[in-house]
């Protein structure tokens, strides 16, 4: 028996419909980025000609594709890709999904240091890691997170791209050695226990708790690498971490209790405190 087949154009449309009654935003967008994905070499012919015929097999795909997305499972997870900088990486729910205002935090630290040593603590499906391996002239980039989850994605990134990162299996700063970074780098969890509870469901449901949620007063990551970092940077190395934007005055006070040098903080694209800089000084 042949393959039925159905114009692109109807399965666009039929796909968004569905998305749309599942109240899922910008559904026809969605839709597109979901049939982008699973066939991407037929895009520029199939906008021209909304009666393109879509086999079965492939029609199948998508719908079953639009149905996860349907049911509150993220579009990255659906997809399998999320973009980052000038990368697409693989994506799933072994790590955190990379988010827009994390690439604020690549910048403002590629503006004070492109070369010598630098760490990526928490690095989760590793795009901060790859990203400075990309765009920066570092001699060593190392990526530490305490899921092996996370750390096989990030490898599968690092393989896929080709890029020349370590990835090191530990908790926080504890697995690297003292004096021997330029700069540390870290989009850490920074949501307190509360705050967790109450994240959209398309968030908590579907992404790993451990890069998310952070003690009761979502500070307790920030913390320890505020204490943590001073031992494994050299003096002046980089400290450049994410951060709530309703706690960064506190994570700025706290660096500065640690004895932290040139503390600044920073606004992402909304204009949001979002990014906590600081050096290291010469005493600890």
């Amino acid at each position: 028996m042949p393959e039925l087949t159905v114009g692109w154009g109807q399965l666009i449309r039929e796909g968004a419909e569905r998305l749309r009654r599942s109240g899922v935003r910008e559904p026809r967008r969605q839709a597109l980025r979901i049939w982008n994905e699973l066939s991407p070499g037929a895009s520029a012919t199939v906008f021209l000609e909304p009666d393109w015929p879509v086999g079965g097999g492939l029609a199948c795909r998508f719908e079953n594709a639009v149905g996860r997305r349907a049911r509150g499972e993220p579009l990255a997870h659906v997809t399998g890709r999320a973009g980052f900088r000038r990368m697409s990486l693989m994506s799933d729910n072994r790590a955190l999904i990379p988010r827009p205002e994390t690439e604020g935090l690549v910048d403002l630290l590629l503006q004070r240091v492109r070369m010598g040593r630098v760490v990526d603590v928490g690095t989760g499906c590793g795009c901060i890691a790859l990203s400075l391996a990309q765009e920066g002239t570092f001699d060593e980039i190392v990526g530490v997170d305490s899921s092996a989850g996370a750390l096989q994605l990030a490898g599968l990134n690092r393989r896929a791209l080709g890029m020349p990162v370590n990835f090191v299996l530990g908790d926080l700063c504890r697995p690297l050695r003292p004096d021997t970074f330029d700069a540390l780098i870290s989009n850490p969890p920074y949501l307190t226990v509360a705050e967790y509870t109450t994240l959209d469901g398309s968030v908590r449901d579907w992404e790993p708790a451990l890069a998310l949620a952070s003690g009761e007063d979502g500070m307790a990551a920030t913390t320890r690498l505020l204490d943590e970092g001073r031992g494994v940077l050299r003096e002046g190395g980089w400290l450049a971490l994410e951060v709530d934007c309703s706690r960064a005055a506190m994570g700025a006070r706290r660096a500065c209790e640690f004895g932290w040098h040139d503390v600044s903080v920073h606004t992402d694209l909304f204009g949001r405190e979002r990014y906590l800089l600081a050096r290291r000084s010469n005493t600890r």
